[in-house]
């Protein structure tokens, strides 16, 4: 089986793909032929990333859903399974969540997190598990963060804590669901989002620092960076990774 085909008629989820990180994940799959369900709050970013995705040849359909609302995640998983005849790849993208000093965060936005992260990345991966296993298997791929092992982890505490428990969840899947021929990763991306990016453009001092702390010397492209890597993982030359945290970031953070 060539590279280039080894998604044809495999069918894909990825939630929060109306932009940045998402949606590159979504076209890197398309590229090599997977059918994609386009997952997010935004109907119109769900439209224009389904757009691209068909120019290049492959399928896509819009679904529009807040993460958040996990209850409404299995109907969901079981439409997407319905219309494109099951689910191989689930990217676990969508996140939102709070920024700030511990003493200064209330209960209500620290849970926000733990929302959007790992307990709508639960919901999808229990849902889409029986679809995987009668397919003979499947790919998890979760994103976390390298704020996990920040130096300075002030003002990151409520997100890194949200994807560490995601992390955790990863590799307890990797070990539970492994005999069903399920392989679950976490990444931890930088990428220029649309949000990175104008933070970049209001803040270009800063950012040059940033940037060279990056031992690669430049922020990820979302795409070409990210989710190309993406489809390397799921590629049949890894199929011995599995419950691995892998860093996608130029070098910059320490995971060890």
């Amino acid at each position: 089986m060539t590279a280039v085909g080894f998604l044809k008629d495999k069918v894909a989820i990825v939630t929060g793909a109306g932009q940045g990180v998402g949606r590159g994940i979504a076209l890197a799959l398309a590229s090599k032929g997977a059918a994609v369900a386009v997952v997010g709050r935004t109907p119109g970013k769900l439209d224009d990333t389904c757009a691209l995705i068909r120019e290049r040849g492959a399928r896509a359909e819009p679904f529009c859903c807040d993460v958040a609302d996990t209850e409404a995640v299995p109907g969901l998983v079981e439409v997407v399974a319905e219309r494109f005849g099951g689910i191989d790849v689930l990217v676990n993208n969508a996140y939102s969540g709070a920024f700030g000093p511990l003493l200064s965060m209330s209960d209500r936005a620290f849970q926000k997190g733990f929302r959007t992260g790992p307990f709508a990345a639960f919901a999808f991966m229990k849902a889409c598990h029986p679809h995987m296993k009668a397919r003979g298997g499947g790919h998890i791929v979760n994103l976390v963060t390298s704020a996990m092992v920040r130096w300075d982890p002030s003002t990151y505490g409520a997100y890194a804590a949200a994807k560490q428990a995601l992390r955790s969840l990863t590799r307890t899947a990797a070990a539970e669901w492994g005999p069903d021929g399920i392989r679950a990763v976490a990444i931890a991306p930088h990428a220029l989002s649309p949000g990175l990016q104008r933070w970049v453009d209001n803040n270009p001092e800063e950012a040059e620092e940033f940037r060279r702390t990056i031992p690669l010397g430049y922020i990820g492209d979302c795409e070409q960076d990210i989710g190309r890597a993406v489809v390397a993982l799921l590629s049949p030359d890894m199929r011995y990774l599995t419950g691995a945290t892998i860093p996608l970031d130029g070098g910059q953070a320490h995971f060890g």
